[in-house]
Formats: C-alpha cells, sequence, structure tokens
C-alpha cells in the first residue's frame, strides 16, 4: 500500500513538474517589453511567422530559457548525487567550491580574450580544480559533514577572492561580462553557449542514469557494496566527477547560482522517499523549473532592473542553510547517528 502511495506521488509529481515546465517556458518567451501571444511565440520558437517574432523568441528569450533549464537540471542532479555519495544533507556544489572553480576558469578564459565556445571547458577546468583542492583539504577527515562544509566555505571564499581580483584588473569593457560569473545569471545566453554547454550537459545527464545503479549500491554502505563486488573507490570517484561536470556545465550556463543543487534533493526526497533513479530524474526536472521560475521572478516581478538570478536564489538558500547546519548539529540528529 505504502508502496502504491509513493508511487502515485511519484507520478503526481514528475506531471506537475512537466506542466509546470511548459508554463513557466511560455510565459518566458511571450512575456517582456514586446508581448507576444503563446500560440505565436511558440511558431516563432521553430521559425515560423512575423521575423520580428522570431527574432526576438529564437535569439533572445528561447536561449536565455533554455540555458536555465539545461543549469537548473544539472545543478539538481549534482546535488543529488553528492547528498547520496557523502551521506551529507549539505553537500552541494556551491557549498563545496565547485562552482566558484568553475566561475574562477571562465573568468579567465573571458581575461583571455577567448571564444565563447571555449568558456564551457574554462567552467569545467575550475570545477575540477575546486574539487581537487577540497579533496587535498578535506579527504583525511573522512569528509566529516563539518569539515567538509568549512573547507568548501573556505574553498568558495578563496576562489571568490581571486575572481573579484581578476575582475577589477579587467579592462572596462570586460568587466561587465565578468561580473555576471560572480553572481549567476542566464542573460545575454547565446545558442553558441545553449548547443556547446547544453549538449554536454545531455550527456552528463545521461551518464548519471547509467551510473546510478553504482550509486544505489553504494547507499547500502561501502561494506555491503563491496561484498556485492563494486569497487567502491572507483565507484566514488567516477560519480564525484560526474557531479562536478554537472556542476561546471551548469556555472557555464548560468554562472555560481546557489541554493539550487542543495534544496532540490531534499524536496524530491520529501515527495519520493527513498532515492530511486526515478528520484533522480524528478531532481533533474525540480532544478530546472526552479531556476527557470527564479528568472522569470527576476525579469518580472521584482523593482530592481538587471538583477540576476543568482541573488534570488541566494535569498532562498542562506535561510536554508542555517536550518539544514542547526538540524545536523541537534542533540536529536546525534542520537540517531
Amino acid at each position: 500500500m505504502n508502496r502504491s502511495r509513493t508511487r502515485g506521488r511519484v507520478l503526481v509529481f514528475a506531471g506537475s513538474g512537466l506542466v509546470a515546465l511548459f508554463v513557466l517556458l511560455t510565459v518566458s518567451l511571450t512575456t517582456g517589453e514586446m508581448r507576444i501571444p503563446a500560440t505565436t511565440a511558440l511558431r516563432a520558437l521553430v521559425g515560423l511567422g512575423d521575423a520580428g517574432d522570431v527574432l526576438v523568441v529564437q535569439q533572445f528569450r528561447a536561449p536565455r530559457s533554455l540555458a536555465a533549464i539545461a543549469g537548473g537540471a544539472g545543478l539538481g542532479v549534482a546535488g543529488c548525487v553528492l547528498q547520496r555519495l557523502f551521506r551529507n544533507p549539505l553537500a552541494s556544489p556551491d557549498v563545496m567550491g565547485v562552482t566558484g572553480g568553475a566561475s574562477l576558469g571562465a573568468v579567465a578564459l573571458i581575461a583571455a580574450g577567448a571564444s565563447q565556445t571555449l568558456i564551457p571547458l574554462g567552467a569545467l577546468g575550475g570545477g575540477l580544480l575546486a574539487a581537487l583542492l577540497l579533496g587535498v583539504f578535506a579527504w583525511g577527515s573522512g569528509l566529516a559533514v563539518t569539515r567538509l562544509v568549512l573547507t568548501g566555505l573556505a574553498v568558495q571564499a578563496g576562489l571568490a577572492a581571486a575572481v573579484n581580483l581578476m575582475i577589477v584588473r579587467f579592462p572596462a569593457e570586460l568587466a561587465g561580462s565578468a561580473l555576471q560569473w560572480t553572481t549567476g545569471s542566464v542573460y545575454g545566453r547565446t545558442w553558441t553557449e545553449v548547443w556547446g554547454a547544453g549538449g554536454a550537459m545531455a550527456g552528463a545527464l545521461a551518464a548519471a542514469f547509467v551510473l546510478h545503479r553504482r550509486l544505489a549500491v553504494l547507499d547500502l554502505g561501502d561494506d555491503s557494496a563491496g561484498a556485492l563486488g563494486l569497487d567502491t573507490s572507483r565507484a566514488r570517484l567516477q560519480l564525484l566527477v560526474l557531479a562536478v561536470v554537472l556542476a561546471s556545465l551548469a556555472a557555464a550556463l548560468a554562472g555560481p547560482v546557489t541554493f539550487v543543487a542543495l534544496a532540490v534533493p531534499h524536496i524530491v526526497r520529501f515527495v519520493t522517499g527513498p532515492p530511486t533513479a526515478a528520484s533522480l530524474a524528478l531532481a533533474g526536472l525540480t532544478g530546472a523549473v526552479l531556476l527557470l521560475a527564479s528568472d522569470l521572478v527576476v525579469q518580472h516581478l521584482l523593482p530592481i532592473e538587471g538583477l540576476p538570478v543568482g541573488a534570488v536564489t541566494a535569498t532562498l538558500g542562506a535561510p536554508w542553510l542555517l536550518v539544514l547546519m542547526f538540524r545536523q548539529s541537534s542533540p536529536v540528529q546525534r542520537s540517531h547517528a
């Protein structure tokens, strides 16, 4: 009975998420300084209709919306993988410094005047660098919760300082382009970026589902996983690299957006219960909905023009992180540990 009830909740949640994503995408394509009817916008998306509508939808609105969807999906799945991998509800790319590293890599390429097509590679390299630094400083503690969070925050702060230093030294014409990587924004995304980083994101998401069986075995504990014939060290390394790749590609599309990767796994777990392959898919869907909705709030509901989407997610994420840290350190939690 409980299993069928959980399956029903999963189906309702998935259906609601798909409907919400379609509605949000339609709103993002139709609203703005130039309002376009929904049917006209959907036709313009595939190149049909008035040339002006096609230009607005295809060149300005669609890349921004798709970047938010792909970036949110990557962050949701990355957060889900990391929290299960470390058995730590505080583990997420932004807390652990991965998104800060991705920002550093992207900004470094902007400083070098590299092509937009290479920025995702810079973000990926920076994310891997941050993961390496985190491993060097925190691995010896057995990845304890407090040590992991504190080390991740320190790595994030150090990388943010490096990014800010680079921006201060930038010529004025480059500073504006680089600044978006310090806050998180999908403004001005191009099809080149969407096809490059988004295509790589699709491959990484597919790999996450391929490797889900190994993640499920690791959920049983290292001893049980070893008894089932899984090389736990190799599996953990593969999954960690995958999570870093997902978070870094998301940062290449949307900058170092906070809160999404931290909160999404908790939302999905509340609905679906014990993790499954379906919960991994729901994490991607929920992340896409959350980031696209946040971007629409920035564009149309807030009085401050040009506010980056990262400002909204960070405002939501700060109290969420405090609540999670309080729960982790509470006597009730420790008594059940």
